[in-house]
């Protein structure tokens, strides 16, 4: 059990996130920087950036997260497989990509499926999430996806871009808990900004947390163990 109380266990379930567009060199550094004082699970960067990361933390124990077919997910499989190998070999450890939306809305679950274990396949044993972005989702459309990810081996399932219109919620982490029945887990993400929503998602199932707030919510589990 995480004690959500303990500044280091909470950093420890965090993918610390810089996804922003304009985000620059030195933005990236002096974020990884932190990144390693705090002790997070992650820093999750843009693939531009993973090399530069992956160089910053190259002594510590905090991995490099990057994305791939990222925010919309509406490339082909071929391109989303070729990013993710590309951010292997510059450094990545773990890989985000956005499902096929377009696909999910057809119907075509063959095409999610085909595309969920070319993604395992390039990933070979190294840690992959698929990103829902379930606000887009009926109940079982976020089923389904979740049922296909375990079945094809993924690591998470994953709520959010952050980009969409809606984030995480603890009723999609406690559904998404629940189908995956162990087999997959999840990482709830989009609009998680303190602690309180952090014990929220906890709660509901979820595994890892996706932020881009971490630094202010260890700031606060830190004042709250000082009480």
């Amino acid at each position: 059990m995480i004690d959500l109380n303990n500044p280091r266990e909470v950093a420890g379930i965090i993918d610390q996130t810089l996804l922003q567009p304009t985000a620059n060199s030195v933005q990236v550094q002096k974020f990884c920087e932190e990144a390693f004082a705090i002790g997070f699970a992650t820093v999750c960067v843009a693939p531009c950036w993973v090399e530069l990361a992956a160089r910053t933390l190259e002594k510590s124990d905090v991995r490099v997260c990057s994305v791939a077919g990222f925010p919309l997910g509406f490339e082909t499989q071929e391109l989303k497989a070729r990013a993710l190998i590309t951010a292997f070999a510059a450094g990545a450890h773990e890989i985000d990509y956005v499902a096929n939306l377009g696909a999910v809305k057809s119907g075509n679950y063959e095409l999610i499926q085909t595309e969920m274990e070319a993604m395992r396949r390039a990933a070979g044993k190294k840690v992959i999430k698929i990103i829902l972005e379930t606000c887009y989702l009926t109940k079982q459309e976020k089923i389904k996806l979740c049922q296909l990810a375990g079945d094809a081996g993924l690591d998470f399932v994953k709520t959010s871009t952050g980009f969409g219109p809606g984030g995480a919620s603890a009723d999609d982490v406690r559904l998404l808990a629940e189908c995956g029945q162990g087999r997959i887990k999840v990482k709830a993400a989009g609009g998680i900004k303190t602690i309180r929503d952090i014990k929220a998602m906890i709660g509901a199932g979820a595994h890892r947390i996706g932020t881009s707030s971490g630094k202010e919510i260890i700031a606060q589990v830190e004042d709250i163990s000082k009480c």
